[in-house]
């Protein structure tokens, strides 16, 4: 799908980083033991498996974000039935086929590749005959509505991961070259095409020339082409990605200034971009694209652009930096560069976003923390880490009573003796 190589093996690591930190987990499948207000009666709590999961996923991290699903799905005793994106059949036939040769039964984990239409019949048609349990889906906000309301008709919560305009903050005391180099990983690694790439670039009033400058400077110069090579970023994943990006340039203003390369949209031998790696003719490759001097009213600033694009705005004090960041609706990811605590707790605070990073880009998971948004970005569901197992178990309470009689909680009491009239 055109990822640069050095950011492929980093995800094929994050898959072995997810099944070494879920081998340990299931050993820790932990109910409790739970005091009970009764005599000679115990109360207990058990994880139970969801049943069948039915797991949907996009087609920017073919292996890592799966594996969030598959495999604490399987670890808590589910089956799974997996549609990966129809842009990256053989990459997920391959990581379904190490799955098979590591030992999990072909029929507990079935890949199934589909389109959207022939997706969603199965989706409704599986939950009608209750034969789905659970659903979790990666992809786009749109799409997450619908599969949201869809399960909702089944007395379902679907596990969603949707889209982000993930914004970026840098205070007047930042490392301005450390924002810089955050900016430019979180805006333009992967073409853009991670849920948490930058949105927008809020930069303070009083050093937003100067910062507007070099990151134009950094844009321009990045090396952008073959992924095989030392480059920013390679090819977008298909022409639909690239079709969409061209639509979200038609949304430029006339008080916007453009930034970032010789040219926009697709990079062509007709249309070359200085300093282009490779051939631009063997694949789908588009201009990065800096659009200076976003506001609230604009169409873009609440669009998730999914491309390399990334928008760039001002503030003149936190609070306002802090509701531009939030008005959109999105609240996926989330960044701030700055060396004062109280601007990083102020800013951690107000955030809607799921995840916050401190002096760190937008992008960029571990394996062990929760990965999720609020709002548009998703519904609180989270991925990663232990949180996940609550998407695919159920608590079952126990109650053993073993006094031989019945006892009944809140009614039957036992009263003590005690003195009312005792003063010291």
């Amino acid at each position: 799908m055109g990822k640069v190589y050095t950011e492929a093996l980093g995800e094929v690591q994050e898959v072995v980083d997810t099944c070494d930190f879920f081998l340990g987990e299931g050993r820790r499948l932990y109910g409790q033991t739970v005091p009970s207000e009764m005599q000679n009666k115990n109360l207990f709590t058990f994880r139970m498996p969801v049943g069948n999961v039915f797991v949907i996923t996009a087609g920017n991290f073919p292996t890592a974000v799966p594996s969030w699903y598959i495999v604490p799905a399987l670890l808590a005793g589910n089956t799974v039935v997996w549609k990966p994106s129809e842009f990256t059949p053989a990459v997920a036939n391959a990581l379904t086929s190490i799955f098979h040769a590591g030992g999990v039964p072909q029929d507990v984990l079935i890949t199934v590749v589909a389109d959207g239409v022939q997706t969603f019949a199965a989706l409704e048609s599986g939950l009608k005959e209750g034969v789905i349990n659970k659903v979790g889906f990666t992809g786009s906000t749109a799409v997450g509505r619908k599969i949201g309301a869809k399960t909702g008709e089944y007395i379902q919560s679907a596990c969603l991961e949707l889209g982000g305009k993930n914004p970026m903050v840098v205070m007047p005391d930042a490392n301005i070259d450390l924002a810089l180099d955050g900016a430019l990983f979180a805006g333009f690694g992967t073409a853009g095409q991670r849920c948490t790439s930058l949105g927008t670039l809020w930069i303070h009033e009083s050093i937003y020339d100067l910062v507007l400058t070099k990151f134009a400077a950094l844009v321009e110069n990045a090396a952008v082409g073959d992924p095989f090579k030392n480059v920013l970023f390679g090819p977008m994943i298909g022409e639909k990605y690239l079709d969409n990006h061209l639509e979200h340039l038609k949304m430029i203003q006339s008080h916007h200034k453009v930034l970032g390369s010789t040219s926009t949209g697709r990079i062509t031998s007709s249309n070359p971009r200085k300093g282009f790696v490779g051939d631009p003719d063997k694949g789908v490759f588009a201009h990065p694209v800096i659009v200076a001097g976003i506001t609230k009213n604009d169409e873009l600033y609440s669009t998730e652009t999914f491309g390399p694009l990334v928008t760039v705005g001002k503030f003149s004090t936190l609070d306002e930096a802090i509701e531009l960041a939030n008005g959109h609706g999105y609240g996926l990811s989330s960044a701030i560069y700055t060396n004062d605590p109280q601007n990083v707790w102020r800013f951690r605070e107000g955030i809607s976003a799921g995840m916050v990073s401190i002096n760190n880009s937008t992008s960029g998971a571990e394996a062990h923390l929760p990965f999720g948004g609020n709002g548009m970005s998703g519904n609180g569901s989270r991925q990663s880490g232990i949180w996940v197992l609550d998407q695919f178990t159920r608590w079952q309470s126990m109650n053993w009573d073993w006094s031989n009689k019945l006892q009944k909680a809140q009614m039957d009491l036992i009263e003590i003796k005690h003195d009312p009239n005792f003063v010291l």
